[in-house]
């Protein structure tokens, strides 16, 4: 009965919230790759058919971004879920979304996420078996943009400071390396055909949380746009429209603070703020855990809150945690408003906003505009404390509130060399040498990466433009599935000597060496160099404690590397009976029966990032996912696209595996923004009902 009261309370909701959409007016159009094309009069219709699709292709994934909102990612998922359950509680999105719901979304925009619900919702009451959890639904429109909040605090990197926090750590943990991407345009300045160019790159774990999810979302209320968003999504993240296109990269500045509080000497709990003492507030939590399937454990936690934000008591006192990501609830909006611009005005107007509080951006245009920002929402810090470490957390002279505007970031606009890219490295490289922003028009207090760090992503990227004054379409594909590293690894220095070890003071792994020495560092499918390289890379990346190491550190001895080659060359003896054995063979792009040969490996262009498997294979797990690349014509934008696996994330789909012979071939499907065309060639067109 309980049952029966949820879905007819599920399917109400829908009703209420949505009650002038038609499914019969939507149109679901699925190309030939079963790709989503829908189609509506309204935006709003648009979202509601939009939030169907992803439900047909990957609910699971949809439901697995909304659990921890709700608490309930302990109850599916077990203990990994409740820390997640935790880790939201502590976030809090749900006060400032109560706060500013009413204020700070626009009355358009609230249509959009009530539309996107109700089409959650709807999928939901329809598709009983499919939910992971019954209190899950119904979805709110501000169910979704607390996973927005959450989203954005894990994608600016407030979980390495919050992890800090509770395990009572201040040294910085290493860098997270999986989150990457590259992302490059061309102005006609530059390019043989006088057309401009971008390229979309994204690095993304290939399936499951923050996968790419791709669909183009047309209505008759100009909402035109062919790209990907991850599962939940109320609009393209990253993609093209009619006149203009964008691509992010993952940037890591300084965007939390960590502040030490001075606690009263008698009254536990109490802080002091200037001359006054302030006494923290009080806030539990208690993340229930499903256990055998049958008994739910529940284990409660302590937090505070300071006025500077989320507090924690660890064995070196009482610390805050104060960041941007839970001061706005605009990043959705600002995606939606980016969807619809028409040109490089609007666009900047929507940029603006600030709700996307992190990220690189390049962008390309009609108009031949060419642009590239380290965007991000930076604190207004008081430039007399050294915000690299630990502030002082007793005083109002640390407590930010204002935040600098995006024409004070690092940017280039329409360079003279006409191109502007980034590869997740340092800001200040960002075009051609005369063209890069100036390290001294920032504030120091943001936090860039220094003016020098680059990945080998980045130092092959600009080799490459500067090797052709004149580039042709093929030619700018050629630059983006470069799978070479460069030589000397400017990027990782520390690693350069293992190619050119000694065979006589290693004759045991001599080989090996020479197959390194002869090299041409190229990681492709038939390469059996790489595979040597690629396994001896990832013995060291899991050796070394900070992968600074590559760069400025002494771990990487002359023997340590060796050791790493040796570890290289026994498992491929091990697992394949000989030393000498093409990356195709050891490196394998499988899903279900589907398992295919792939080149590639971390930080090159076309960049990999796999796991060992139990038969001694290396599956990619992450890396170059969705991919898009166009040309902007007189005649409009022209689009070619990949994804990782195919459109659909569920194992009876045709599309469960149909993109990745394409994918792995490193080519590309022709896409478009005609709904003409679309509905011309469409293999099946419904309503999302």
């Amino acid at each position: 009965m309980f049952r029966i009261c949820l879905f007819l309370l599920v399917s109400l909701f829908s009703i209420s919230i949505a009650a002038q959409i038609n499914p019969d007016n939507i149109q679901i159009a699925r190309d030939e790759w079963g790709v989503p094309h829908i189609f509506g009069k309204t935006d709003a219709e648009v979202a509601y058919g939009f939030a169907w699709a992803t439900a047909e292709d990957d609910f699971k994934t949809m439901q697995q971004q909304l659990l921890p909102i709700k608490g309930l990612a302990g109850l599916v998922n077990g203990r990994s879920g409740a820390i997640f359950d935790v880790g939201v509680h502590i976030l809090n999105p749900h006060d400032i979304v109560a706060e500013k719901y009413d204020s700070d979304v626009s009355p358009a925009f609230k249509k959009i996420l009530e539309a996107y619900a109700a089409g959650v919702n709807s999928y939901a009451a329809s598709h009983k078996k499919e939910i992971l959890h019954r209190k899950l639904f119904p979805v709110t429109p501000q169910d979704l943009l607390k996973s927005y909040v959450v989203g954005m605090a894990l994608l600016s990197g407030v979980d390495n400071s919050l992890n800090r926090l509770l395990s009572g750590k201040v040294a910085a943990l290493p860098p997270n390396e999986s989150r990457g991407s590259n992302a490059f345009a061309v102005s006609s300045k530059r390019t043989a055909d006088g057309q401009t160019y971008l390229g979309i790159n994204s690095h993304q774990p290939l399936e499951g949380l923050n996968s790419w999810y791709e669909a183009h979302l047309c209505s008759e209320e100009g909402w035109n746009i062919l790209g990907a968003t991850f599962a939940g999504g109320v609009s393209i993240f990253t993609g093209t429209n009619e006149h203009l296109g964008w691509a992010h990269t993952v940037n890591k500045p300084d965007f939390a603070d960590i502040f030490q509080l001075e606690m009263h000497p008698t009254n536990k709990e109490w802080y002091r703020y200037d001359d006054k003492w302030e006494r923290l507030e009080t806030y539990d939590t208690k993340a229930k855990i499903k256990l055998m399937g049958f008994f739910k454990v529940g284990k409660k936690q302590k937090f505070f809150k300071s006025k500077f934000g989320v507090t924690v008591e660890t064995p070196n006192g009482f610390f805050a945690l104060r960041f941007p990501a839970n001061q706005t609830i605009q990043a959705a909006e600002q995606w939606y408003l980016m969807n619809k611009a028409t040109n490089f005005q609007e666009w900047k107007k929507a940029l603006d906003m600030q709700g996307i509080i992190c990220t690189n951006i390049v962008y390309a245009d009609m108009e031949d505009h060419i642009y590239y920002v380290s965007n991000g929402k930076f604190p207004v810090r008081n430039r007399q404390y050294d915000w690299t470490g630990v502030v002082p957390g007793n005083t109002s002279s640390t407590l930010w509130d204002t935040y600098y505007p995006v024409d004070s970031l690092a940017q280039v606009l329409d360079p003279p060399s006409g191109f502007v890219y980034n590869c997740n490295h340092t800001p200040f490289l960002s075009s051609s040498a005369d063209d890069n922003p100036s390290v001294s028009n920032v504030p120091a207090s943001m936090g860039y990466e220094p003016p020098k760090f680059e990945t080998n992503r980045a130092v092959r990227m600009l080799h490459l433009f500067e090797a052709d004054q004149s580039i042709d379409y093929e030619e700018f594909k050629v630059i983006k599935f470069d799978r070479q590293y460069h030589k000397p690894m400017r990027s990782a220095p520390k690693l350069e000597p293992i190619f050119s070890l000694d065979e006589n003071k290693f004759p045991q792994i001599a080989g090996s060496i020479q197959l390194l020495k002869d090299w041409d560092r190229v990681a492709s499918e038939d390469s059996e160099a790489a595979s040597i390289f690629i396994l001896a890379l990832y013995d060291i990346l899991r050796k070394l404690k900070d992968r600074k190491s590559l760069i400025t550190g002494d771990e990487l001895t002359e023997a340590s590397l060796a050791a790493s080659v040796q570890s290289a060359q026994d498992h491929l003896q091990e697992n394949f009976g000989k030393v000498k054995v093409p990356l195709g063979q050891v490196q394998r792009h499988s899903r279900g029966e589907v398992s295919l040969a792939y080149g590639g490996g971390p930080d090159v262009l076309a960049a990999v990032g796999s796991r060992m498997q139990k038969d001694g294979r290396l599956r990619p797990i992450a890396g170059d996912s969705y991919i898009q690349m166009v040309r902007f014509t007189p005649d409009g934008p022209v689009l070619e696209s990949i994804n990782a696996y195919g459109a659909s994330a569920k194992p009876g789909s045709p599309h469960y595996t149909d993109q990745m012979e394409l994918f792995t071939q490193q080519k590309l499907k022709p896409m478009t923004l005609n709904k003409d065309e679309v509905l011309k060639h469409a293999k099946r067109v419904y309503a999302p009902k």
